[in-house]
This record gives C-alpha cells, structure tokens and sequence, in this order.
C-alpha cells in the first residue's frame, strides 16, 4: 500500500491521519510488515520509478493539515482548489498544480515564522542530509527556470532537460557556476529545503509510529535512475554519458513472450568501472539513505547486476540490445564493507539465468515468488516440470506476493485467466477437485481471491507481502501499473475512505496466527 492511495486527504494521499490510521489497522490485523513503492519525487509520467532523486522524499506526500497543527503553515494557505478532490484516482497533473505552490507558501511561512526549535531541527537536517539536498535544491531550482524559458519557446519534452536546454556550465554541473546560481536564487533555493524538511519530519514519524507497533517498513530501489534527475546531473562521470550529457547507451530489456521489440526505459547506464575505482560511494550512500528510510530494502531489476541490456541511444525499440556483464557480486561486497549486513530483497523476475541465482544466492537475498506466475494450465505437471512459483516449491528464504504493483490485481487476473488457469488455482487453494463452472463461479464471489491470499501466507517463504487491493478482491479497476503505458489510471489508485475493515483485519490476524506469522511471535 503506497502513501499516495490513503483516502481522505485532497488530491493525493500523504503522510497524515491516514498514514497512523492504517498502521493502527495492521496491528490489528497482525501484520508486521509495509511495503512501499518508491518515494522520491515523481516526474513525467508520475513513475515513482522515474523520480527527479533517488534520495528525495515525494512533496506531494506532505501532509498540510499537519503542517498547521505544528505551526508551520498558515490555515489560510492550505485551501483545496475546487477542482481537488479527497476520493477516486489521484489525478497527478491537478495535484502537482495545486500543491506545489502551496508547499512553497508553506515553507516561505516556516522561513518566517518557525520558533527556535523549529529553527534548530531544520539546520540539523540540512547539516545531515547535505551530500545529496545542496545538489537536489540546485538541480530543483535550475531546472523550475529553465523548465518555464523552453516552454516560452514551444519546446517540451526531453528537449527541455539539463543535458539539451540548460547553458552548457550549469548542464555540466560546472562548480563556479552552480555557486553562482545558488548566490542568485538563495530563497528559492531555502524553501526547496524546507519542503524537504517537511517530508522527513512527517516520514520519520510515521516510520517511528508503525516501528512502535511492530510494523517494519520495506521500501524500494530501482535499479536505474532517471537521466532528468540530480542524481544523473551531479554524478556524470558514473554514467554512460558523452561530453555533452548525452546517454551513449540506455536500459531497457531485450524482446521475450510479452513483447517482441522488448521494452525500451531510456535511463542512463552505469559506468560500473568508474563506480569501481570510487569503491561504489554513489551506491553506498544510496544504499545508507534507504536504510534510514525504512527497515527492508527491496531492489528493482536485480538481475541487471548480473548483467544488463545495454541498448544504443536513439534506437527505437529495444532489439538491437545486448547484454553486458553488470559487477555482480563485487558491488554487494562493497556495500557490505561499507554499511553491514543489510535486510535485502532481491527482485528476482522475469527470465533469470543461473548466473542471476548465483549472485543472489551469493549475496544471501531472498527472490520473489508471485502466485499469479503459478498457474499456468500448461505448466502443471508437464514432463515431470512443476512451476516454481507454486508455494510448494519455495524455500524459506523467499518472500511471496499474490501479485505487484504491475501486475493486475488479483481478482483482475482470475477476471481474465483462462477458465482452465482459474480452475487450476481453484483446485490448488481448496486442496480439491473443482469443476471449470464451479471454479469459475467461486472466482467471480472472490473466494477463490481469498483462498490464495491465505495459500500465499501459508507458505514456508519467510515473507509474504498482499497487495491492499488483493485483501479487499478489487478488480482490474484498481491496478496500480500496467507497464510501458504511460497516463490513465497508472499510479493513481486510491482505497475508499471505509476501505480499512474491521472484518478484514481480524481474518487477516486469523490466518497470520493460524500459520505463524503473528508479529508477537516474531
């Protein structure tokens, strides 16, 4: 469940009531675990895979209410415009319009008006957090500017990014002239800050909230950042980049089943040699960030360590690709030099070679095990095969999900599947001969959406993490992502404001206490 599908709050959800609203249930509901998706600030397209900082909190996240609570904001300032509404999909481009300058009247009112001790935590965050917010609040700040000179000239897009419209010093991250736009834009440059401020006052006490009720929080790396980002923008030299900021090479993964040009990313490629010889700093302090963040870390694409799909910039399509060796084991050694053993989740899908099992194996990270992978019809016994997301398949060192967020939900998937994949799951969760119609017939009353939430939560993997959506039988309606589509519904699902039942805690602490997860045992 991701802060941005808390009901209640307008436009968007955020880090307020609701957040502590929902912990509250899941200590009811004996859970001990929360997984996000990424929190940094969304861009185009409204990716949280696609943030302008990999180590930034999502402005639109903050909560206002909470703001005034604390005096940091005028009540007055707050005002929903009228076109903002507290229920149904978030509609980011409204949300973005609205908010955005609110934050800022909210931190120019901070600026102003905070008391001292007030004061004293914000200079303690900037001193902190300063490798990574001085560069984020100038990239922020230069960025706002030339954002609104190319869209003057008619020009949109990529072309008005840091490394296409930006004068070449500042595309180049020149050190004379960043301190030189930092001198000129000071005030701006403060309330960037200070909206970063909010977020980590909210956060940390909405981590600290549900760390109180036993709830870890498990958060998110893409493996990948985005080229329009400060992380690309300060850190040119551990990216493929050419002397101009161009990408010589970008992601993407090659053609397969789902696909048969592949699916095109466009993010920067790592220079894993120049990473090397820094002994993988950026990737340490990445790392360390998300480790304060929350208590798990699940990393995106992780066999793109093993290698990648390295595509020429400006193909189309992701065809002419091939795979280059990534640093394997070599950057996790580093990590773990650096910072410890760390809780790590590898997310392990897609076509894995050996090569991709050894270095998690290697590494000590448990893989994914999606259930909606399970049921093929052609699978079931064929040759001697079983399919390996079948819960009796796993080992312990795994963590299940019905589905992710770019699946379709739960109930969506069983709405489509085939009335043979339907019976197959039917016949696994209920242990017994089920007819096609009968199948069918337990699918569409979501009994069959139940039975596989509690086959997941039954099974040795030491993790079991279920999509909100799967525990309340929603629909294709609420799917969170469909990938390589940009728009529509994506990213936008919101709970109902009743959505959080009663009932559907105590089932839930039901079946985690009956299999042992109840988090007072752990």
């Amino acid at each position: 469940m991701h802060p941005t599908s808390f009901a209640g709050t307008p436009g968007i959800g955020t880090l307020g009531k609701a957040a502590y609203e929902f912990v509250d249930w899941l200590e009811s509901a004996h859970q001990s675990l929360w997984q996000i998706l990424p929190i940094g600030p969304t861009g185009y397209g409204d990716s949280p895979y696609a943030s302008f900082s990999t180590f930034a909190g999502n402005p639109l996240l903050i909560d206002l209410d909470t703001l005034v609570e604390k005096g940091w904001a005028d009540k007055n300032d707050i005002v929903p415009a009228d076109y903002i509404k507290n229920e149904g999909p978030v509609e980011y481009g409204s949300v973005v319009w609205w908010k955005m300058p609110v934050l800022f009247k909210c931190a120019e009112y901070f600026l102003k008006n905070a008391d001292k001790n007030s004061r004293v935590a914000y200079e303690a965050f900037k001193n902190d957090n300063s490798a990574w917010l001085d560069n984020y609040a100038n990239f922020t700040s230069i960025k706002a500017y030339y954002d609104k000179e190319a869209e003057k000239k008619g020009i949109s897009g990529s072309a008005q990014m840091w490394n296409a419209f930006w004068p070449k010093d500042l595309a180049s991250c020149d050190p004379t002239a960043v301190s030189k736009w930092n001198a000129e834009h000071t005030e701006n440059i403060e309330q960037i800050k200070v909206i970063q401020f909010f977020f980590a006052e909210q956060w940390f006490a909405v981590k600290a909230y549900a760390n109180k009720k036993g709830v870890s929080l498990i958060g998110d790396i893409p493996i990948f950042v985005a080229a329009d980002s400060a992380d690309v923008w300060a850190n040119q030299k551990f990216f493929q980049l050419d002397q101009n900021g161009i990408p010589k090479k970008v992601a993407g993964v090659p053609p397969d089943y789902f696909s048969a040009t592949g699916q095109l990313w466009g993010n920067p490629l790592y220079d894993w040699d120049a990473m090397k010889k820094d002994n993988y700093s950026w990737w340490v302090k990445r790392t360390e960030r998300m480790t304060k963040l929350v208590d798990v870390v699940r990393i995106d694409h992780f066999r793109g360590f093993e290698a990648y799909w390295s595509i020429p910039y400006g193909d189309p399509t992701a065809v002419n690709g091939k795979w280059i060796p990534g640093p394997n084991i070599d950057l996790f050694n580093a990590i773990k030099k650096a910072l410890g053993t760390l809780p790590i989740i590898a997310e392990d899908l897609g076509v894995i070679t050996d090569g991709v099992r050894k270095l998690r194996d290697d590494a000590g990270f448990p893989g994914m095990k999606v259930l909606q992978f399970a049921f093929d019809p052609n699978e079931a016994g064929k040759d001697g095969m079983v399919n390996a997301f079948l819960p009796h398949m796993y080992n312990t060192n795994a963590v299940v999900y019905t589905g992710t967020h770019d699946n379709d939900t739960m109930q969506g998937w069983l709405d489509s599947a085939s009335d043979e994949a339907v019976q197959l799951a039917a016949e696994y969760a209920f242990g017994r001969k089920v007819e096609k119609s009968e199948a069918r017939k337990l699918s569409d009353s979501g009994e069959v959406c139940k039975a596989l939430i509690k086959t997941a939560i039954a099974s040795c993997a030491d993790y079991a993490v279920i999509p909100m959506q799967d525990i309340l039988c929603l629909g294709a309606e609420a799917r969170m992502n469909t990938p390589n589509t940009l728009g529509g519904t994506n990213w936008g699902w919101r709970i109902k404001p009743d959505g959080l039942t009663k009932e559907n805690a105590e089932w839930l602490a039901f079946i985690s206490d009956l299999y042992g997860r109840n988090l007072k045992t752990k």
